[in-house]
C-alpha cells in the first residue's frame, strides 16, 4: 500500500465536503505553505490546493500563516537597514497610471525610507510598476542585500517577487494556468521583509479589507492601512470618497472615510497610458490634477496611520507639503 503523501493531509483538510470542510490553521497554513516552498509538495497537489483555497477564499488565519512560511525562507542580509514602510505592487494599472510610484517616492525624498516589492506579466493588458521604474531610469534591486543598500543610500527600493522568494514567483505566474488569481496574489502583499513598521495594502474587492486587517493584528504589524485602491493598487482614487481601514498591533481601529478630493467622480480612462508621463509630472513639466491628487491623497493616507499627522486635514495638507518640496530635478533622494 502507498504511504500517504505529507502534504496530503492539507490538501484534504480543503477538500471533506460542504460539512467536513474548514479553513486551515494560522499553523496549518504556515507549515503547508513551507512545505511548497520548499519544493516538498507535488504539482498535482499544489494546483488542487491554491484552487480549494480560490474556491472558498482565504481567512486572515490563512494569510497570516502563508506569510510566516513564505518569511522563513527569505534570504535577508546581516546588516538589515531600518524601514519605514512596505508599500507592495501586485495589481498592475490598466485605467489610470501608476501614480502612486511618485507618492512613495516622494516620501523617501522627504527622509522615509520606502521598500516596495511585487511582480508584473502575469495579467496582459496591465502597466506593472517594475516596467514603469525601469523607464523612469529608477534602479531595480534584484535581491534583498541589494535592496538593503539603496535603502540606505537613497531610502528607496524595489525588488521583484523573484528577489524575495522565486517560487512565490512561479505561483503568481499559474495564473493564466489556472485561470483565475490564487492566495499568493493576496499574501504576497503582507510579506515585508524589511520589518518596515507600518504596511500600506490596496485591495481590488471589498472583501479582503478586513481579512488583510486581520491578518496584520495576528502578525502584530505596528501600523497598517488597508483601503480599495485604484485598480487594487496602494493608490487613491482622489476623485471618490475612501474607506481607510487601519490597524495598530493588536488592535483594528474602525474604519474612517477620507472625503473626495476633486468635485468631479468621473475621470476618463487614459488610453496612452505612458509611463514618462509620471517624469513630467514629477519634475513640474505637466500639471494633472487627478494625478497630483492621488498623490498627495495616497501619501496622506500613510503619514495620518504611521503617526506622523493626527486628523485628515493635517495629514493631506503635509503631503501637499511634501509635493511641492520634492527635488525636482531627481526622482530619487541623492543623500
Amino acid at each position: 500500500m502507498q504511504e500517504q503523501h505529507p502534504f496530503s493531509p492539507f490538501v484534504r483538510i480543503l477538500a471533506r465536503g460542504k460539512t467536513k470542510t474548514r479553513p486551515l490553521t494560522l499553523d496549518e497554513a504556515e507549515k503547508s505553505m513551507g512545505m511548497i516552498l520548499r519544493g516538498e509538495a507535488e504539482p498535482e497537489q499544489i494546483g488542487a490546493f491554491l484552487m480549494l483555497l480560490r474556491l472558498k477564499e482565504e481567512t486572515a488565519e490563512e494569510i497570516a500563516g502563508f506569510t510566516l512560511g513564505t518569511r522563513s525562507g527569505f534570504d535577508l542580509p546581516a546588516d538589515m537597514p531600518r524601514v519605514d514602510i512596505d508599500w507592495s505592487s501586485y495589481a498592475g494599472k490598466r485605467i489610470q497610471l501608476p501614480w502612486f510610484i511618485l507618492s512613495a517616492l516622494a516620501l523617501a525624498g522627504s527622509g522615509l525610507r520606502v521598500f516596495m516589492h511585487g511582480t508584473d506579466g502575469h495579467t496582459p493588458g496591465r502597466l506593472y510598476t517594475q516596467e514603469t521604474l525601469v523607464a523612469l531610469g529608477v534602479p531595480i534591486s534584484e535581491t534583498l542585500t541589494n535592496a538593503a543598500e539603496r535603502l540606505r543610500n537613497h531610502n528607496f527600493a524595489y525588488t521583484p517577487l523573484e528577489g524575495l522568494s522565486p517560487k512565490l514567483r512561479d505561483l503568481i505566474q499559474l495564473r493564466p494556468i489556472l485561470g483565475l488569481r490564487s492566495p499568493v496574489h493576496s499574501f504576497a502583499r503582507m510579506l515585508n521583509p524589511f520589518n518596515a513598521t507600518m504596511m500600506m495594502q490596496g485591495i481590488f474587492h471589498r472583501g479582503f479589507m478586513e481579512v488583510h486587517s486581520g491578518a496584520a493584528i495576528l502578525l502584530d504589524q505596528p501600523h497598517m492601512a488597508v483601503f480599495r485602491g485604484e485598480g487594487g493598487e496602494i493608490e487613491r482614487r482622489p476623485n471618490k470618497p475612501t474607506v481607510v481601514s487601519t490597524s495598530q498591533g493588536t488592535t483594528l481601529n474602525e474604519n474612517e472615510t477620507w472625503p473626495a478630493l476633486l468635485a468631479d467622480p468621473h475621470q476618463p480612462a487614459d488610453t496612452v497610458m505612458d509611463p514618462m508621463e509620471l517624469g513630467r509630472v514629477w519634475s513640474g513639466e505637466n500639471d494633472h490634477a487627478y494625478g497630483v491628487a492621488s498623490i498627495t491623497g495616497s501619501m496622506a493616507i500613510a503619514l495620518k496611520t504611521m503617526g506622523r499627522a493626527d486628523s485628515i486635514e493635517t495629514a493631506q495638507a503635509m503631503a501637499e507639503d511634501i509635493w511641492a518640496k520634492r527635488d525636482k530635478a531627481n526622482l530619487i533622494n541623492k543623500a
